[in-house]
Order: C-alpha cells, then structure tokens, then sequence
C-alpha cells in the first residue's frame, strides 16, 4: 500500500472516530431528565433508568437512542381560536377561555417514552390538550348557565374538572397542577336575553329597596305615633290619677268634717233630751225659775200701773230675786 493510501485511511478513521465521539455525546439541561433507548446490542427498548438534569452522557450513536423530557411547569392556554366551547346543562352555548398548568413526573420519563409521547412537543399536542379539551368540556357541561355565572358554582366545576383530569393524567405520567377560567361568552341572541334579565333584576332589587325603605319607614312612624299615644296615656293617668287623689282628699276631710258635725250633732241632741228630762223631773220648775231669775239679775225693772191714775212706784228686782233665793 503506498504512502497516500495509508495516509487517506488514517484520515478516514479519524474522522469516523471523531464522528463516532460526537455522535455519542448526549447531555441533559437543567431542568431536563433523559431517556436512552437501545436499538442493538444488548436488552433492546427503552431503558428504565432516569438520567439526571445537567449531566452529560455518551452513547454510540445507531446503537442507541437518546430523549429528553422537560421538568418544568408548562402553561397551556385555550383561547381564541382555541377556546372551549359547550353547551350547559340547560342547553345554552358557552365559549369558555380555560388556562391549564402541568409538569411531568421525572421518574415517570421511561414509561411516558415508551407509552405516551416520544417528546415534548407531541406528549404537550397530542396528550395533554386532547384530553384537557375533552373532559373539561365534560365537567363544566354539568353547570346549568345560572350557576356557570356565579363564581361559586364556577369554582366547584373548577375543583370537579381538576380533579377527574388528574386521575386521567396520573396514567400518562403527567402532574396537573391548576386549571382556571380567565373569561367566558355566551351566544349573543342569549347575552342579549341575560342582560335584559338582569336589568330587570336590578330594577326589582331596587323596587324592594324603596319598599323595604318605605317599610322601615312606616315602623318608625307607627313607633313614634305609639310613643305619643303613650305619653299622653301617661299624662292623662297622671291627671286622673291627681284628680282621683285630690278628690280622695277632699272626701275625708269632708267625711272628717260630716263626722264632727255629726258628733256635735249628737251631743248636742243628747244634751237637749238630757235638759228635757231633767226639766220633766220634779225639780225642773224650780230649775226654770232658777234660770229665769239668773238671766233677770242685775237688770232694773219699772212697772208702770195700769188705769188713769199715774202711781210710780220703784222695784228693786235685785232685791226681789235675793228674797226668792233666800226662800
């Protein structure tokens, strides 16, 4: 072999060499996990074994088969053109913009190779959102359009539909981390109809606002009437109540008075018949002459005689009286 020959088959397996050290160089970022899959030589098929973020590995290219899978959270946003759209329990269109967050679990890169997704980008298109579409549709189809309105019930349909796509997706090796409602629509024949239902719930809200207004209103009138109905209840008791008082007063001491009255009455009564009968006895002549003749005592008297002589004559009545008490 000549000179050129050898110097052309050492070119040769250099570069063969240097093709073969590139080829069987394979690293994984730091926040990827890898996955080799042996093709010949050896246990053929996906090797369950997890090689670790931020290493760097060699294998011989042809012979073996190298992925990587990210660890990280991904967003995937369903919006637009690619919004949900259903139908609630009771028939109405709704277009619904959901937002989904999700990461894989790294022990889980050898069966998701194997099973479900050879990469990324088919186990993010052709898994994860076809399910996610799917049965979200499912569960937020189980809310009429009332409770779809409301937050409550929305966040319920929300819990439902996290909670039956994790159980789905815990088969594909893949962790569902949120999933949220950033808008929805309704048709627009039916946001017309809403929308005029609600105005005349606000008008309703605001008619019995005045009557709970006028209600309230009317209490404390009627409080207020009842307050003056009672003060002057209490006054008019008051009044009476004097009145009743100062006529009790009046009445004893009339009956007080009556009763004196009475009594001087009675003595007095009692001392005439008393008088009567001591006059009646046989010593009430001479008690008459006796007071008779007491009054008289000491006052003059003149008798004038009768007929046409004129004979004046002097009685000392003192004197006469002495005489009759002397006897």
């Amino acid at each position: 072999m000549s000179t050129a020959a050898k110097i052309l088959w050492i070119a040769i397996t250099c570069l063969v060499i240097l093709f073969l050290s590139l080829s069987s160089y394979h690293s994984t970022d730091s926040t990827e996990v890898g996955v080799r899959t042996v093709k010949w030589l050896g246990k053929k098929g996906v090797e369950n074994q997890i090689y670790q973020p931020g290493s760097a590995y060699f294998f011989l290219p042809i012979f073996n088969a190298w992925d990587t899978f990210d660890t990280r959270m991904q967003v995937v946003e369903m919006k637009g053109p690619s919004q949900l759209t259903l139908k609630t329990r009771d028939g109405n269109d709704l277009f619904v913009d959901v937002t989904f967050s999700y990461h894989i679990n790294p022990t889980n890169a050898p069966y998701i190779r194997q099973y479900v997704a050879k990469d990324d980008l088919e186990l993010r298109e052709k898994v994860f959102k076809t399910v996610a579409r799917s049965r979200t549709r499912d569960f937020f189809g189980l809310l009429s359009t009332d409770e779809f309105t409301h937050t409550e019930g929305r966040n319920k349909a929300v819990e439902l539909a996290k909670e039956g796509l994790q159980k789905i997706f815990s088969e594909y090796g893949i962790i569902l981390d949120r999933v949220g409602v950033m808008d929805y629509r309704f048709d627009p024949d039916y946001l017309r109809v809403i929308t005029e239902k609600k105005i005349a719930e606000a008008k309703t809200l605001e008619v019995r606002a005045q009557m709970e207004a006028q209600r309230e209103g009317n209490k404390r009138l009627i409080n207020e009437s009842e307050g003056q109905v009672k003060s002057m209840i209490a006054a008019a008791l008051g009044r009476s109540s004097n009145t009743v008082s100062a006529a009790d007063a009046d009445l004893d001491q009339k009956k007080i008075l009556a009763d004196a009255i009475l009594t001087e009455g009675t003595n007095t009564s009692m001392a005439i018949i008393k008088q009567r009968e001591a006059m009646a006895s046989a010593g009430g002549e001479a008690q008459i002459q006796l007071a008779f003749a007491t009054n008289l005592l000491g006052k003059r008297i003149i008798m004038i005689p009768s007929g046409n002589g004129i004979n004046l004559q002097t009685f000392d009545l003192n004197k006469a009286l002495e005489n009759i008490l002397r006897k």
